[in-house]
C-alpha cells in the first residue's frame, strides 16, 4: 500500500489547526489512560491500523496493560474495564458511529455519573479529534513507521 496523499504538506494549515485540538487536548485533565482508551477503541471502529499502532504503543508506554488493550474490541463483555471506563467506551463507540443514534441519553447519564461537565466536553472533544486523524490516515492510505511486514 503507497500513501495517497501527505495532507501536512498538502493543506499545512489545516493539519496544524488539527494539531492545536490536539496540543489543547494533553492539557485537559482527562488520564491519559482514558485519553488512550478514546483513542484505539476509535480506532479500531474505524478500521485505522495506524492510529491502532500508534496508540497501543503509546497506551503501553503509559502504563496500561496489554491483556486490556487485547480485549478492548469486546469491551462490553470484559471484567478488565470499570465501570466509569464502560461509560467513556460507550460514549465513543456512540459518537464515532454518530450516524447510529448518536450519544444516547442512557450513555450520557451514565458519562454524568463519572464525569464533571467540563471532563464529558472534553470526553466529546477527545472522540472527534481521533475521528478526524482516522479518516485521515484511511483516506490516505496512511502506514506506521514500524507497519511494514519483513
Amino acid at each position: 500500500m503507497k500513501q495517497r496523499l501527505n495532507i501536512q504538506e498538502l493543506e499545512p494549515n489545516a493539519y496544524n489547526a488539527i494539531l492545536e485540538i490536539y496540543k489543547y487536548l494533553e492539557t485537559t485533565t482527562l488520564s491519559k489512560k482514558s485519553k488512550n482508551l478514546i483513542k484505539i477503541r476509535a480506532s479500531q471502529i474505524n478500521t485505522c491500523a495506524y492510529c491502532i499502532e500508534m496508540h497501543t504503543t503509546e497506551a503501553l508506554k503509559n502504563g496500561e496493560a496489554q491483556n486490556r488493550i487485547f480485549a478492548l474490541s469486546a469491551w462490553r463483555e470484559s471484567p478488565l474495564f470499570s465501570e466509569e471506563e464502560k461509560a467513556l467506551l460507550a460514549a465513543t463507540d456512540e459518537i464515532t458511529q454518530v450516524s447510529n443514534n448518536g450519544l444516547t441519553e442512557e450513555t450520557f447519564q451514565k458519562l454524568k455519573g463519572y464525569f464533571s461537565d467540563n471532563e464529558i466536553a472534553q470526553i466529546i472533544i477527545q472522540i472527534g479529534e481521533i475521528n478526524i486523524w482516522n479518516r485521515i490516515a484511511v483516506s490516505t492510505q496512511m502506514f506506521h513507521a514500524t507497519s511494514k511486514v519483513s
